[in-house]
């Protein structure tokens, strides 16, 4: 598989190491069959994702939204959605949570919404779990781990 990924902050030779081919994200969008957005909402990516750039995906991608609501336009999703232009979406974030019960986006046959828990698997919490209890025993033995500085 190809992965494609764009990074303002990540090098080229950084990314291809973890095997992933730095592209623009104008790039990304017109070459991918699965869009994943996993970056921080700040003033930079409110709407990153917004009508324009919805309209470079092919009519056979996926977009998944698992970072934050308002990196997407929320609108124009919907529009592109409803008008089939891109095959289908998944998002688990919401510029509004929870999701209001009359919000359109619920209505449709080509998405699937989950409340802000795509994260929560069992592997995910056998990992937190596991890491809680040696956090906990690390500092019992007054060998910290995993601490803020380091």
């Amino acid at each position: 598989m190809r992965i494609l990924g764009a990074d303002p902050y990540r090098s080229a030779p950084e990314l291809a190491g973890k095997g992933v081919e730095l592209v623009t994200l104008e790039a990304l969008l017109g070459q991918s069959d699965f869009v994943v957005i996993a970056c921080l909402l700040d003033a930079s990516t409110r709407h990153l994702i917004d009508a324009g750039r919805l309209a470079l995906m092919k009519p056979t991608a996926f977009l998944i939204n698992v970072a934050r609501g308002a990196i997407v336009d929320e609108a124009a999703l919907l529009e592109t959605l409803r008008a089939r232009r891109i095959r289908a979406a998944a998002i688990d974030v919401f510029s509004k949570e929870p999701l209001p019960a009359d919000d359109p986006v619920r209505s449709l046959d080509n998405v699937v919404l989950t409340p802000h828990i795509g994260y929560a698997t069992e592997d995910t919490f056998r990992l937190f779990y596991g890491q809680m209890v040696e956090d906990i025993a690390a500092w019992a033995s007054g060998s910290p781990i995993r601490t803020i500085d380091g």
